[in-house]
C-alpha cells in the first residue's frame, strides 16, 4: 500500500474533529449586530437542547461516525488489518457524509432566500467538505489499487 494513501488517511483523524468545532456559517438576524458562528457540533448540541432527539442523532451518525468509522476501516485495510472486500461499503458511507454537506448547503440557501437576516459560510464548512472528498477519493485510490494488486 503507497505511503501516501496511509499518511492522508491518518491525518482525517485529525482533520474531522476540528472541522466538526470550526464554524460552518455565520448567521445573525440584524445586519447591525454581530453574527453567531454555528459548527457541527454546536448545531447538534441545539438540536439536542430543543429536543430535536432523533434528528441530532442523525446528524451525529452521518457527520461524526460514519466518518470516523470510515477512517478507521480504510486505515485497518491500509495496514492489512481488514479485508479490502470492504471497500465498496466504506465508498458508500463516504457518499452518505456528503448528505451533511448538501444538508447544510440547502439551509444557507433557505436562510439567504427568506431574506431574514444574514448568513454567511465559513471556512468550516470547506474543511468539512474537504474532509468527505478526501476520505472517499482515498477510498476509490485504494480499490483502484487493490484491484490493480489483485491483477
Amino acid at each position: 500500500m503507497p505511503k501516501a494513501l496511509i499518511v492522508a488517511n491518518l491525518l482525517l483523524f485529525i482533520a474531522f474533529p476540528v472541522s466538526w468545532a470550526a464554524p460552518l456559517l455565520r448567521a445573525g438576524l440584524l445586519p447591525l449586530f454581530g453574527l453567531s458562528e454555528v459548527s457541527i457540533l454546536s448545531g447538534l448540541g441545539a438540536l439536542w437542547s430543543d429536543g430535536e432527539v432523533a434528528l441530532a442523532a442523525l446528524v451525529a451518525l452521518f457527520a461524526l461516525v460514519l466518518p470516523m468509522a470510515k477512517t478507521l476501516l480504510l486505515a485497518m485495510i491500509h495496514l492489512s488489518r481488514a479485508p479490502a472486500r470492504l471497500l465498496p461499503a466504506l465508498e458508500l458511507a463516504g457518499k452518505l457524509a456528503m448528505a451533511d454537506v448538501f444538508l447544510v448547503a440547502v439551509y444557507i440557501t433557505l436562510a439567504k432566500g427568506l431574506s431574514v437576516g444574514r448568513v454567511e459560510t465559513a471556512w468550516g464548512l470547506w474543511l468539512f467538505t474537504g474532509c468527505v472528498l478526501a476520505s472517499l477519493a482515498l477510498s476509490v485510490l485504494t480499490s483502484r489499487y487493490e484491484t490493480a494488486r489483485a491483477s
